[in-house]
């Protein structure tokens, strides 16, 4: 029970971080699912993308609400991602577990700097 107590937690606040930042999938939830729940890194990712699909439809249809979307940009975007998944897909399958978690680690601190530095430039 307290699993499933910390896994709705982890999509309450994957949720908010979705529709304040856009993002909340692979930042928030990769890293509780395989670290906190002790899912492998591959699995942590995997239930990461299917667990993001109902944030990412709710998010989708209130900015959609809001006039926010843009449709066309969005598609192009979408198909270009289904052949990129797959062959994400077939590379960390090729990977050793370590070897998949320390780039996920190593993506995230590059992501993390770039915001930062970003914040920072003045204007």
């Amino acid at each position: 029970m307290t699993t499933l107590v910390v896994v709705a937690l982890l999509g309450f606040a994957g949720g908010i971080l979705a529709g304040l930042f856009g993002v909340g999938g692979g930042v928030l939830f990769v890293p509780t699912l395989a670290l906190g729940l002790g899912l492998t890194q591959l699995h942590a990712e995997a239930t990461s993308l299917l667990a993001i699909l109902p944030a990412a439809a709710a998010g989708t249809w209130r900015q959609h609400r809001y006039g926010n979307v843009r449709w066309r940009p969005a598609v192009v975007i979408g198909v270009g991602a289904i052949a990129g998944v797959q062959a994400g897909v077939w590379v960390a399958h090729a990977l050793p577990e370590e070897t998949l978690r320390r780039l996920f680690g190593l993506l995230m601190l590059i992501i993390a700097a770039q915001v930062a530095v970003r914040a920072w430039r003045r204007p």
